[in-house]
């Protein structure tokens, strides 16, 4: 097996959760496995969420913890992200962090007609925790987080993304947790 360098988010705003578990299951399996892994808690990085100017032209300058995620997906050839579904959308703190710091001249470029990734040839995997019903999300959803974070984040700034939805996660069946993590694991084994 190759050995990658492994940039792992867990994009959860509170100190413990499910997202958290599965971020550091996931880091020490890789680890294990001889990858090179790199770790960042959304919840211990420092910057200002409001976007404010509205424009790419103005924007205001990176925070040093932002910087450092940049340079954490720059250096990776896999990024991990571990992330619960809120009112259908993400954490407004990891969104907060992809308005501020996925910027064009950096992430993508939008010199063309149309915008062109800038991080092309990496891949992503999204550990997605949701309380709706896997049916709910696909059927009455439309698996739109799933989509907004494959094409419309990570695939456009270049990450051929795959995501993995773990449902009712607040009150899952007994022993589900513990198999969810055994398979966060697995995949943290094989870097994928």
């Amino acid at each position: 097996m190759t050995q990658k360098r492994i940039f792992v988010l867990n994009g959860h705003p509170a100190e413990t959760s499910l997202s958290r578990t599965f971020a550091e299951a996931y880091a020490a399996a890789a680890r294990t496995a001889g990858h090179d892994v790199r770790v960042s808690h959304v919840r211990d990085l420092t910057f200002d969420m409001d976007y404010e100017f509205g424009g790419y032209k103005h924007s205001k300058p990176l925070e040093p913890d932002l910087e450092a995620v940049l340079q954490n997906i720059e250096w990776s050839e896999h990024v991990v992200l571990a992330t619960p579904m809120w009112w259908g959308g993400l954490p407004a703190k990891l969104k907060g962090m992809i308005d501020r710091s996925f910027l064009p001249g950096r992430t993508f470029d939008t010199r063309g007609k149309m915008p062109k990734p800038m991080l092309g040839g990496r891949t992503a995997r999204v550990f997605l925790t949701s309380d709706s019903p896997g049916w709910y999300f696909r059927f009455v959803l439309k698996n739109a987080l799933k989509w907004q974070l494959r094409r419309q984040i990570l695939g456009f700034i270049g990450l051929k993304t795959k995501v993995t939805a773990f449902a009712q996660a607040s009150h899952p069946k007994e022993g589900q947790v513990a198999q969810w993590i055994e398979q966060v694991k697995r995949e943290g084994h094989q870097a994928a």
